[in-house]
């Protein structure tokens, strides 16, 4: 007999959502204060997704994950090690790579779906 069929995981706000912000010395300016709703996690955590908002600041990311984002909201800077500056806002889809080093802005509050692989 076949197994049953996995059922489709809604992405939303219904739950009560993670509260956090970067670590201390990671912040530059403002009180990036962050909300995370975690809607999905396989069993070995190397795969998760959800929704992630955060309030206006400035801090530095290291990324050893690789991350899909879609903005549903605000605008944010993104910042590589070089100096290159990205501005992302509603609408707006991008991967972040492995690697991948420099700060994020907030500059206004932002709220993305997020879809993340920790190698």
């Amino acid at each position: 007999m076949p197994l049953p069929s996995p059922k489709l995981i809604p992405v939303t706000t219904q739950t009560r959502p993670e509260t956090g912000a970067p670590r201390p010395d990671r912040v530059i300016s403002g009180d990036p204060q962050n909300r995370t709703w975690n809607a999905y996690e396989t069993g070995d955590g190397a795969f998760f997704s959800g929704i992630w908002e955060a309030e206006p600041g400035i801090w530095t990311i290291e990324y050893t994950e690789a991350e899909f984002c879609h903005i549903i909201e605000g605008e944010s800077r993104l910042t590589d090690a070089d100096g290159n500056v990205t501005t992302v806002q509603a609408g707006d889809a991008f991967v972040i790579p492995v690697g991948f080093s420099g700060t994020w802005e907030v500059v206004t509050r932002t709220r993305k779906h997020y879809a993340i692989y920790q190698p």
